[in-house]
């Protein structure tokens, strides 16, 4: 019995562009041109069969897998669970990047390249640990209901889902930026053969589908 679960990264937001912390509860618009990346993801998952789509309650994902679904064919079901949302970075959401830079720099470098060194204690935020504690059980819970060979969208945010991936994988803590972030609309697929007691890697941050030529403001 193999579950397949297929991890999404929404489209890319103005927020995204200006290069602004979202978190859990900024949010912003899905820019024009990214319902041609869904288009794009779209294309590339369509010859395959999935049993629902499971999304985070912000618009920018929430937007996404509905987007996904419309375009998909079948009548997929479409799940929204609180525990995927993203990071809740306190004090740094709505804030550039740059004014994050300055402002809490310690912070900053510890989320972006030192995860277990990160407190976010300062900015009212959210820990790796407990981000972990939170979203794992929602896909504990899809893998559980699986009665075989289910395949599994989960549209979600960059920040959370390179953590929550990596901790599936059994990845330490220190070692969950290894292989980078995720881009906006990009699929990256693991599977378990044993119902969720290990997972396996199959494509990290897969956007070879794109149309467009990735730049910085993509990935995170």
């Amino acid at each position: 019995m193999v579950t397949k679960l297929f991890f999404v990264r929404h489209g890319k937001t103005k927020w995204n562009l200006e290069g602004r912390y979202q978190g859990a509860n900024g949010d912003s618009p899905l820019l024009a041109e990214s319902y041609r990346e869904i288009d794009d993801l779209a294309e590339f998952l369509r010859p395959l069969q999935f049993n629902r789509i499971y999304s985070s309650p912000l618009n920018r994902a929430k937007t996404t897998a509905l987007a996904l679904e419309d375009r998909l064919p079948g009548n997929i079901p479409v799940v929204i669970d609180e525990r995927l949302r993203e990071f809740n970075l306190g004090k740094m959401e709505g804030m550039k990047f740059t004014e994050v830079a300055k402002r809490y720099p310690q912070e900053l470098y510890s989320f972006r390249h030192a995860p277990a060194q990160y407190d976010p204690t300062a900015i009212n935020g959210e820990s790796f640990p407990q981000l972990i504690a939170r979203m794992q059980p929602a896909i504990k819970e899809i893998v559980a209901q699986d009665s075989g060979n289910g395949q599994y969208i989960i549209v979600s945010h960059g920040a959370a889902l390179t953590a929550l991936i990596q901790s599936l994988l059994d990845t330490p803590l220190a070692d969950i930026r290894k292989r980078g972030g995720l881009s906006n609309t990009n699929a990256t697929t693991v599977e378990t053969k044993d119902a969720g007691a290990t997972y396996q890697l199959l494509k990290w941050n897969d956007t070879h589908f794109l149309s467009k030529k990735l730049d910085e403001t993509d990935t995170i």
